[in-house]
């Protein structure tokens, strides 16, 4: 396809003749007759003329199929250089606007005059490239930082936290690669062993030897760093530690040598999938494959939580990853167990203004309660799911929603922080409160009360700062 840019400055001819010639025959019109003399000598197909006169165009043989290209600084008479072209019967016309201020309002006030135009401002066509190339700079020079505070390491432990789940332990994985090491020399251990059965499943086909270890374990190892969670999920135990990489919010009350923490990212997997492309680590099938699967699980395949960067960790890892594996692992999903509970939080539940809340009663193992929640947010018209039960003597909820409402983090930090453990993000959160701790500030409720107190309570939090044409539909 043939290309015409009317261009003004050497700086764009040179950068629009490094991105369009290998696809686009591209020829350059420049007004000035030594600028084209200069370039021409470059070996730059450039000729040059009057842009704002008709018959410049004609001469140049172009066609409505020729695509025109005019870089707009301010500096000359757009106008008259967009009539002459429109005239010269040219259809495909793109502006590239080179420090036009507000790129949304010129734009506006352009297609107000031509409205067949494309506008593009420079800083779209160049500048997302350029912050990926700084941003993964500044990440190479903190992955080698700590990569080399680890190298002298006898021992170093990564720590998950307790139940983990896929991202912690593809993070684990991915964060031994980083350091360069094996099985033997980076122990990845959690105080509390996997119990989900698709986690145990992930764990058994990927051969991911997670140590169960006690806190007195603790001072063996010359290194700590934690994966997927902080240490505030630990209490009192760590008041300081060497490396942290998570996608929950930050929290305070510890210090650490080093940490990279990115809330806005679904998953920690895809923090450590951007480490690894930093220093350029090789990434074998089992990590990929492990990756993969936990940005898939953490984001619901992109339904909760995700954004560009996991969608690019997610391609980027596809291709390395053994895909049949990630279906093997995923057919661990439902069982009878899991079942049973989903039936007793359809018994128990209440549904108002979209919210689904159910209590479950006394539960055996933690991780049926976000199973639920996760299985009753598919409903239609459902926007909101909390469900609650009882996991030794703490109060356990979990929260899911759509996302794009009021932040579910905010809802168990309002109500619950005080008498416990709570947070989350915007779209999922959790609160394990003392079951005494929650009675004696919300009252001794029985059973059959749970699900209506938890269910107004989060009616009120919604109600909150929310307009009465925006509040969530109810549902007779």
């Amino acid at each position: 396809m043939r290309c015409l840019a009317v261009c003004q400055t050497e700086l764009v001819i040179r950068m629009l003749d490094e991105a369009l010639a290998p696809s686009f025959e591209v020829e350059f019109l420049v007004e000035s007759k030594p600028v084209a003399r200069r370039l021409h000598d470059a070996k730059l197909n450039v000729f040059s003329g009057d842009p704002r006169r008709t018959d410049t165009y004609l001469k140049a043989d172009i066609t409505p199929a020729t695509c025109i290209i005019v870089e707009d600084s301010g500096k000359r008479s757009l106008r008259k250089i967009l009539e002459a072209i429109r005239d010269a019967g040219a259809t495909l016309v793109y502006v590239i606007g080179v420090g036009c201020g507000d790129a949304h309002k010129y734009e506006e006030a352009l297609r107000s005059i031509f409205p067949e135009v494309n506008f593009l401002p420079i800083a779209e066509l160049f500048g997302q490239p350029l912050l990926i190339e700084f941003s993964r700079s500044l990440t190479r020079l903190k992955v080698q930082q700590y990569q080399r505070f680890f190298s002298d390491a006898d021992r170093v432990m990564i720590l998950l936290h307790n139940d983990p789940d896929p991202d912690a332990m593809a993070s684990g994985l991915a964060l031994r690669n980083v350091l360069r090491r094996n099985r033997q020399t980076a122990v990845i251990a959690a105080l509390q062993g996997a119990t989900r059965p698709e986690n145990l499943r992930m764990q058994n086909l990927l051969d991911i030897q997670v140590e169960i270890i006690t806190s007195e374990q603790l001072g063996g190892f010359d290194r700590i760093a934690m994966v997927d969670v902080q240490p505030h999920y630990f209490g009192e135990a760590f008041h300081r530690v060497d490396l942290v990489i998570d996608h929950h919010p930050e929290q305070p009350g510890y210090s650490a040598v080093f940490k990279d923490i990115r809330a806005n990212y679904g998953s920690t997997s895809t923090i450590l999938t951007e480490h690894l492309r930093a220093v350029d680590e090789h990434i074998s099938e089992r990590t990929a494959t492990a990756m993969l699967y936990a940005i898939k699980s953490d984001t619901l395949f992109f339904n909760r939580q995700a954004n560009r960067v996991d969608l690019e960790a997610f391609s980027y890892l596809y291709p390395l990853a053994d895909a049949a594996m990630i279906r093997k692992m995923e057919g661990a999903e439902i069982t009878m167990e899991r079942l049973e509970y989903v039936l007793k939080a359809k018994q128990n539940g209440q549904m108002v203004e979209q919210v689904f809340c159910s209590f479950i009663g006394a539960s055996p193992r933690e991780d049926f309660i976000p199973y639920v929640a996760d299985f009753y947010l598919q409903l239609e018209d459902v926007k909101w799911t909390i469900v609650v039960g009882i996991v030794n003597d703490s109060l356990v909820m979990s929260v899911r929603n759509l996302g794009y409402s009021r932040n579910a983090g905010e809802f168990v930090r309002k109500y619950f922080a005080d008498i416990g453990s709570a947070g989350g993000h915007r779209s999922m959160a959790k609160a394990v409160v003392p079951l005494r701790g929650f009675r004696d500030k919300y009252g001794n409720l029985q059973a059959d009360e749970f699900t209506g107190k938890v269910l107004a309570l989060a009616l009120e939090f919604l109600h909150e700062h929310q307009p009465a044409e925006k509040r969530l539909v109810a549902k007779a």
